[in-house]
């Protein structure tokens, strides 16, 4: 998903750059918008993830204050492994999903110059 939402990202700021004379804005502001569905589908689901993951570490982080044994912490530093790319993840759709409402916003002022 990482490749896919950086690669459109990249192709639809090459476009908005250097926009080929003829440019059909009303089309592609409707991919634009199909786009923007689809990841913010993916990140709707990926913030689910990560909440529940962060809850499930925060639980075990308090019952280990309570209990603390070894399988405890192991099990606290696999939920970390987990978390912390999953959170990174999010970042990037969060942010990248962002980037496509100012590239949508750009595509409209093109679209009213002509």
């Amino acid at each position: 998903m990482k490749k896919r939402i950086l690669a459109y990202l990249a192709a639809v700021d090459v476009l908005l750059a250097n926009p080929p004379e003829g440019t059909d804005w009303k089309r592609e502001k409707e991919k634009h918008l199909i786009q923007i569905g689809f990841f913010m589908h993916e990140r709707q689901v990926h913030l689910l993830v990560t909440l529940t993951f962060a809850l499930l570490t925060v639980g075990c982080m308090l019952y280990a204050v309570a209990a603390p044994s070894l399988g405890m912490l192991l099990l606290i530093a696999a939920f970390l492994c987990l978390l912390v790319p999953y959170i990174l993840h999010y970042y990037l759709l969060e942010n990248g999903v962002q980037k496509m409402y100012a590239q949508y916003d750009r595509m409209l002022e093109l679209e009213e110059k002509l």
